[in-house]
C-alpha cells in the first residue's frame, strides 16, 4: 500500500474536522506524523494533553504499546476512513489494544494526566536491567543539564546508555547515535529502546568515518572517557569542527589531561567539575556514590 503524504492542506483539514465535531480544545495540540522516521509516539503522548497523530495503515500494535506504557486511560478520537469526514468514534486506549490502524488517517489522543515539563534524571528502576551499571539519576541530571539538549538536536552518545535514552526523549525532533562496544551492553540498550518505544536512536559498535557515514552529523557528543577517547574526538571534530563535548570520567589523571586534548582539537571554553552525591541510608548512616569528573567544551564558534 502506498504511503500517504500528510501535507499542510491535509493536516489542516483534519484539524478542522476535529474542531467542528468534538468538544476538544485544540489550542495546544501537538502534531506528530509517524509516517516519517524517528518519531516517538509514547513520549509525545506522555508529554501533551492533546496529540494529533498521523499514521499509515498496517500498524497492528500501536494501541497495545500505548497501553503497555501506562497510557490505557487516554482517550482516542478517530474515524474509520482515510478522509476527515463521517462519524467520529472515541474509546479509551485500554479498550483498543486488540485493534490496529486500518487506514491512513489522523487520530486525536487525549491524555488528561500529561506532564508538560521535561523529565530529567529518570529513576534507574525505570530502566531495563541487564549488563549495564547505570550512573545515579542525580549525576545523570547534572550531565544532561551540562549537555543542554534541544528538541531538534542530533547527538552522539558513547558508552552512556541511560544518557542515550534520556537524550532521545528530550531530542524528540532530533536523533541520537548510541555507540556501544560491548555486545551485551548493546543488547541491554536495545531492550531500553524497545521499552521506551524510541525510534530516534541508532546503535553502532564503534566510531569511525565509515560507521558515521550514514548518520546525522552530531552537534554534541557525550562520552565516557576510555582508551579510544582521543580517536573518537578526532573523528567527530573532523565531521563537525563546531561540535560541543561533555565527558565523564572517574579517573583524576584522565580528567587532568583532557583539557589540553580538547584545546588541541580546536575546542574552547573548557570546564572541569567534580560531582559528589551522598545519601542517608535507612540505618542513619551516609553512603557516598563514586564522584565523577565532568569535562565540558564548547566550540570556538559558541565561545
Amino acid at each position: 500500500m502506498e504511503k500517504q503524504i500528510f501535507t499542510n492542506e491535509i493536516i489542516l483539514s483534519w484539524l478542522q474536522y476535529y474542531s467542528q465535531n468534538t468538544p476538544i480544545d485544540l489550542e495546544h495540540v501537538k502534531i506528530i506524523d509517524i509516517t516519517k522516521k524517528n518519531k516517538n509516539v509514547i513520549p509525545t503522548v506522555e508529554a501533551h494533553k492533546t496529540t494529533l497523530v498521523f499514521t499509515n495503515a498496517g500498524i497492528d500494535d500501536i494501541f497495545y504499546r500505548l497501553w503497555n506504557a501506562g497510557l490505557g486511560e487516554c482517550e482516542v478520537w478517530y474515524n474509520e476512513g482515510s478522509d476527515p469526514s463521517g462519524e467520529i468514534l472515541h474509546n479509551q486506549i485500554k479498550d483498543m489494544i486488540n485493534r490496529g490502524i486500518n487506514a491512513s488517517a489522523g487520530m486525536l489522543i487525549i491524555n488528561p494526566n500529561a506532564r508538560n515539563s521535561s523529565r530529567i534524571g529518570l529513576s534507574n528502576e525505570k530502566l531495563q536491567r541487564g549488563s549495564i551499571q547505570y550512573v545515579g539519576s542525580e549525576i545523570r541530571s547534572i550531565i544532561l543539564s551540562k549537555m543542554m539538549v534541544d528538541p531538534q538536536d542530533d547527538l552522539c552518545v558513547i558508552s552512556g546508555e541511560s544518557i542515550a535514552i534520556e537524550a532521545a526523549l528530550i531530542a524528540a525532533e532530533g536523533s541520537v547515535i548510541a555507540v556501544e562496544y560491548s555486545q551485551a551492553d548493546r543488547s541491554t540498550l536495545e531492550d531500553n529502546v524497545a521499552h521506551f518505544d524510541l525510534h530516534n536512536i541508532k546503535i553502532i559498535d564503534h566510531v569511525d568515518k565509515e560507521t558515521m557515514a550514514d548518520c546525522p552529523v552530531p552537534s554534541l557528543v557525550f562520552l565516557v572517557a576510555s582508551a579510544s577517547t582521543e580517536q573518537e574526538l578526532a573523528c567527530l571534530t573532523k565531521l563537525n569542527p563546531n561540535i560541543n563535548v561533555v565527558i565523564y570520567t572517574l579517573d583524576f589523571k584522565t580528567a587532568a589531561a583532557l583539557p589540553d586534548i580538547l584545546h588541541d582539537l580546536g575546542l574552547a571554553d573548557v570546564e572541569t567539575i567534580q560531582v559528589s552525591v551522598t545519601k542517608l541510608r535507612s540505618n542513619n548512616t551516609f553512603k557516598s556514590d563514586p564522584a565523577p569528573w565532568i569535562i565540558t567544551a564548547r566550540s570556538r564558534e559558541d565561545s
